[in-house]
């Protein structure tokens, strides 16, 4: 299946913004604010979110972040572990030294606990001590029903350790560099999934970041090979989180696609009647969380691929 109804969320207890992601995260801001009120607002931004996934019957396992671990960016676990179908967990490589620190063992007993079954631990975390990193599904798409795998390449994603995961997992790697303008300068958008979602029979994708004109048709080609229809959104959408996006299930396999607020309010009617015909939209206000951390819907949001005992 391409979509899941569970999901994993860390409730954060440090957040703030993290020096060490700023430096190529260029979605991130700096708030006036002292880090005990900037935590506080991200909670109830996390709680709000949570209420919102499970009145449509999302299943959402809540874990709450340790104070100790000093980890500010702890509520986005999609970019250190992924779950699959197989019963196979990854374990990726992290670009920030503080957010080494996420990976969390009882994170793996909690889901057992819940009935849940793993196989397996592919662990990429090594490459870590030669500056290799891949972070997650932030950083690969995956279309898990036609075995194909979406990579824009950065600091935060390493082609050949992508080929890597490719092979370990089965699937065909489609690679292109995505870059945002910074400054009058373009440079490397840091995550894949900021910049385009994939759905069950659709793929919302800022193409006007794929500036080589042969890997932006190549990325064409993938998702019309696969039967996705194209929803395109401006570099302008992108800043507001409209790329950062996660279709899941709730109750009765009925499909929503989730996303910030901010990424709904940026999108024109046409985009929104597009996303409707194909499923419900649910949506909440990230602001503290998309500015302090760069991050939104999408990068809180770890799916539950595991099969149950």
């Amino acid at each position: 299946m391409q979509i899941t109804n569970t999901i994993l969320m860390i409730r954060p207890v440090n957040f703030r913004m993290n020096e060490q992601t700023a430096v190529n995260n260029y979605f991130m801001e700096d708030l006036d604010l002292k880090n005990q009120t900037i935590n506080a607002r991200a909670q109830e931004e996390f709680d709000n979110f949570v209420v919102k996934l499970r009145a449509k019957g999302v299943n959402v396992i809540v874990v709450d972040d340790k104070k100790e671990s000093d980890t500010p960016d702890s509520i986005f676990p999609n970019n250190w572990i992924s779950f699959h179908a197989n019963g196979t967990v990854g374990l990726y490589p992290m670009f920030a030294e503080n957010r080494r620190n996420e990976r969390r063992e009882d994170i793996l007993d909690i889901l057992e606990e819940q009935g849940f079954v793993i196989e397996n631990i592919m662990d990429y975390t090594s490459a870590e001590k030669e500056g290799v990193f891949l972070e997650g599904t932030g950083s690969i798409l995956m279309d898990r029903v036609h075995q194909k795998a979406y990579c824009a390449l950065s600091e935060r994603a390493d082609e050949e350790l992508f080929i890597e995961f490719c092979e370990d997992f089965d699937c065909m790697p489609v690679i292109f560099k995505a870059n945002q303008t910074v400054d009058g300068q373009r440079l490397p958008i840091y995550h894949t999934n900021v910049m385009m979602a994939l759905g069950v029979d659709f793929a919302i994708i800022c193409l006007e970041a794929i500036d080589d004109k042969k890997e932006r048709k190549n990325v064409i080609d993938h998702l019309k090979q696969t039967k996705k229809e194209i929803i395109p959104i401006t570099e302008e959408q992108m800043y507001h989180f409209a790329g950062n996006m996660l279709q899941v299930l709730g109750d009765d396999d009925k499909r929503y696609l989730v996303m910030s607020s901010a990424a709904f309010n940026s999108l024109e009617k046409d985009q929104i009647l597009k996303i409707e015909e194909r499923c419900g939209i649910i949506h909440s206000s990230l602001e503290t969380i998309e500015t302090c951390g760069g991050g939104s819907a999408r990068c809180m949001m770890a799916e539950v691929f595991l099969p149950k005992a």
